[in-house]
Parts: C-alpha cells; structure tokens; sequence
C-alpha cells in the first residue's frame, strides 16, 4: 500500500520505452525462461497478448469502481 494512483501511474508510463526496446530486439517467437514459473517457457508473444488481457481487465475493475464511487455510467 501507501502508493498513490498517480505514483503508480507514473512508473507504469516510465517502463513503456524500456518494454518496447525489449520486444523490438527480441522475435515474437523467443521463450522465455525461468524456472520458477509454470508458464516460464511462454514465447514472447503469448506473454504479450497475456499483458494486454491483463491490462484490459484492470482497466475494467478500475472502471467499475468509478461508476461505484461517482454513481455515473459510462456511454450507455
């Protein structure tokens, strides 16, 4: 805790050109390696489109919680 939205914010924007130097030096097809995770031989590509799955999901709860907290809808 103890980290405020904007802070978050913030560091999400500053690892941007640091991930998209990595994909650029890297092929969709590389896999990754780490023992300690079940999914540690994904390629690059799946782990990509899990990122967006996952970011899109948030962006969902976090939206939801505003239409909680302000009582307003979103377009419908």
């Amino acid at each position: 805790m103890g980290r405020t939205s904007g802070r978050a914010c913030a560091s999400y924007d500053a690892s941007a050109p640091e991930a998209t130097r990595f994909e650029a030096a890297a092929s969709w097809d590389d896999v990754g390696r780490h023992p300690g995770f079940r999914s540690g031989n994904a390629n690059l590509r799946w782990m990509l489109i899990h990122l967006v799955e996952e970011t899109g999901r948030h962006a969902g709860h976090a939206y939801i919680v505003r239409e909680l907290l302000d009582a307003t809808k979103g377009y419908y």
